[in-house]
């Protein structure tokens, strides 16, 4: 893929989870019910929907990240040991900052 090509993937993944976290947010700021059954279940639903958002807003992060790996010539190279990242890695997570060999030493 070519630098606008993959840009332009980036962003449209980026729109979309700032696009989704805009709908959490809106989830979270319903009032909670006056039932205590349903107060419960309407908090468990909120613990989700607070987990989903702090992923959502790494993942946002990590696809800043990559932008600016784009825009400096460093995206496509592990960011730890710099050897260049498998096309099917980055096909499947465009924006991982590392090498499969990499990666798998953070397990």
């Amino acid at each position: 893929m070519n630098k606008s090509s993959v840009q332009a993937v980036l962003q449209t993944m980026k729109d979309d989870l700032v696009r989704r976290l805009g709908a959490i947010d809106a989830d979270l700021c319903v009032a909670l019910e006056k039932d205590s059954e349903e107060r419960a279940t309407q908090v468990e639903n909120d613990e989700v929907l607070r987990e989903m958002q702090a992923e959502g807003r790494d993942q946002i992060a990590a696809i800043d990240a990559a932008i600016d790996r784009l825009n400096d010539g460093t995206y496509g190279r592990c960011v730890k040991c710099h050897h260049p990242i498998g096309k099917e890695r980055l096909t499947a997570v465009p924006y991982t900052p590392f090498c499969i060999d990499c990666a798998k030493s953070f397990r």
